[in-house]
């Protein structure tokens, strides 16, 4: 199914690719299961990760039903059928008007994490998700969705732990003149802020569609996730539905736009053009895939209909990180983790560390990675751009790779490990200050020919411009982009000490996120580096999440 966007008749333009059926082949079982991103795995003992206790949000033009507030619903428990039960729905920053503002859209995009249904269940069916309407009137838009965004992410002392934003807008929706996706967007800036100010991950659905509806897809400080279909039974290609960018078929493989070759001229100037349906100056925002595609979903009525699209990829990545925060309950009551394992930017870099790129063979040198994930046209991330340029952290149309919910909980549970001596697998969440570094040496020597994969993220900084004081975005305000810090990181024999000598290393200049997807050329003892070049763009001093995954002798 496509992504949202406002009809002309001012209510929500979505189409669902299907029919009611009774098939038993259960896709969304399909795609929570070890086909798709293996969250079955955690809901099973020994882990019996469900999502318990963990608040996590979704903002949408309508909103699910909910028993107690709306009549269907009411019916529908009677006849023991309610497959969705979201734990509060709003309209915007207030109590949700009953019966109003309702869609099988957002009850499906809710199936996806909370559903409880025996077979269909969904990847966290005992989280707590709070679901927002904006949207009334045709002329409703960023703002609205703004305000409802951050009242949801205020809820329980700012404890919701990731958004789901499963819609879009046209660029020619926004009212800036000649707008692109340069990240200056009212929702854009928006999601970004909340991000910073709530310490919650918004998870974006991908941009799709004739015609686009990317804002706000080129947000820097969360996800964009696309949608892969499946191939012989196996969610692990993209799909062609989604757009990462105006798309050509590359018929001589040189990587870029030549005369004779197809492409779909999204804003009709007979050009290839950035900043149209992907960020300006080549920057990939889509960070992770996730199963979309021949999706058995409730409606209203709990009636089940195929769905298709990037919508319902993403709460694959939000019911994801309710089982990662369940965990992390867990370690921090029983006094395991300090509360730094809650950090957004840490969690961002986990998910993406531990996505799928390329099938193991079984001696653990790909990481135990369990499935080759391929772009439209069968290319692996080996293929990409990103794999051999220093300065491409993410591959155009395939991100990181796909989402793997079990490979991340193993990359969570490592845990935190301070900085000097590590061990093969884990995390850490520090600052670094402007012309320093932070080391991270592995205790082990890697072993040659083996992968390692490192994720370094960090937030750009959005001001609110808070005209009235109260520390609120209200409708009629707006927000400043401060920029990003600039750090690096670098992949390195333990024993140098100039970057200059670095195995490989991510130097993006035009991203708050770094990854490292590379083989270890020799058996030997290396380090990761974490460098802040100044000057700096905003504070001397940088928050950030790092996740490493190697193979150790």
């Amino acid at each position: 199914m496509k992504r949202e966007m406002r009809k002309l008749s001012w209510v929500v333009g979505w189409i669902f690719l299907g029919l009611a059926t009774n098939s038993a082949s259960w896709a969304l079982d399909k795609s929570a299961d070890r086909q798709g991103i293996d969250a079955r795995t955690l809901q099973k003992a020994p882990y019996n990760l469900t999502g318990k206790d963990v608040f996590i949000g979704q903002i949408e033009l309508s909103r699910p039903s909910r028993f107690a507030v709306d009549k269907i619903t009411n019916k529908l428990l009677q006849l023991d059928r309610a497959i969705v039960q979201p734990y509060e729905v709003f309209f915007r920053d207030r109590k949700a008007i009953p019966n109003k503002n309702l869609d099988d859209h957002s009850a499906q995009v809710a199936a996806v994490i909370i559903s409880q249904d025996k077979i269909q269940r969904g990847i966290a069916p005992n989280a707590k998700l709070l679901s927002s309407a904006y949207s009334q009137r045709r002329q409703d838009g960023q703002p609205e969705a703004c305000v409802a965004a951050q009242h949801v992410a205020r809820q329980y002392n700012s404890t919701v732990r990731a958004i789901n934003f499963s819609f879009g807008e046209l660029l020619s929706e926004d009212p800036r003149p000649n707008a692109t996706l340069d990240g200056a967007a009212l929702l854009t800036l928006c999601i970004d802020w909340i991000a910073t100010t709530h310490n919650t991950v918004p998870v974006v659905a991908g941009n799709q569609g004739k015609g686009g509806i990317p804002i706000p897809t080129d947000l820097y400080n969360g996800f964009t996730v696309g949608f892969t279909r499946e191939v012989d039974g196996v969610y692990r290609q993209l799909d062609r539905g989604n757009l990462i960018d105006e798309p050509y078929l590359d018929r001589n493989n040189n990587g870029k736009y030549d005369r004779g070759e197809v492409f779909s001229d999204l804003n009709k100037d007979g050009k290839w053009t950035a900043g149209v349906e992907s960020p300006v100056n080549g920057r990939r925002s889509l960070a992770l895939l996730a199963p979309g595609n021949n999706l058995k979903l409730p409606t209203l009525q709990s009636k089940f209909k195929t769905a298709n699209g990037s919508s319902f990829a993403a709460p694959h990545v939000v019911g994801t990180i309710a089982l990662l925060h369940e965990y992390a309950n867990r370690q921090i009551e029983s006094g395991n983790w300090s509360i730094d394992a809650r950090r957004h930017e840490l969690i961002k870099a986990v998910l993406i560390n531990s996505a799928d790129k390329i099938q193991d063979q079984g001696d653990g040198k790909i990481l135990g990675m369990s499935k080759t994930i391929l772009d439209a046209f069968g290319k692996t991330w080996i293929d990409t751009e990103a794999y051999a340029n220093r300065e491409i952290p993410l591959s155009r149309s395939l991100g990181a790779g796909q989402l793997n919910a079990y490979r991340a909980f193993l990359q969570y549970q490592a845990g935190q490990q301070s900085l000097g001596n590590i061990k093969a697998i884990g995390w850490d969440t520090n600052i670094v200050t402007a012309d320093k570094y932070q080391e991270y040496i592995f205790a082990d020597p890697l072993v040659a020919d083996s992968f390692i994969s490192a994720t370094l993220t960090w937030d750009r900084q959005v001001k609110l411009n808070d005209k009235n004081g109260n520390g609120l975005f209200d409708i009629g305000e707006s927000f400043s982009d401060e920029g990003f810090n600039k750090i690096e990181l670098y992949l390195m024999r333990s024993l140098d000490t100039d970057i200059s000598q670095s195995i490989w290393s991510s130097v993006s200049q035009i991203d708050n996120l770094q990854h490292i997807f590379i083989k270890i050329p020799t058996l030997g003892k290396y380090k990761l580096r974490v460098v802040f070049k100044s000057p700096a763009t905003n504070s001397p001093s940088q928050r950030y999440g790092l996740a490493w995954w190697a193979k150790s002798s």
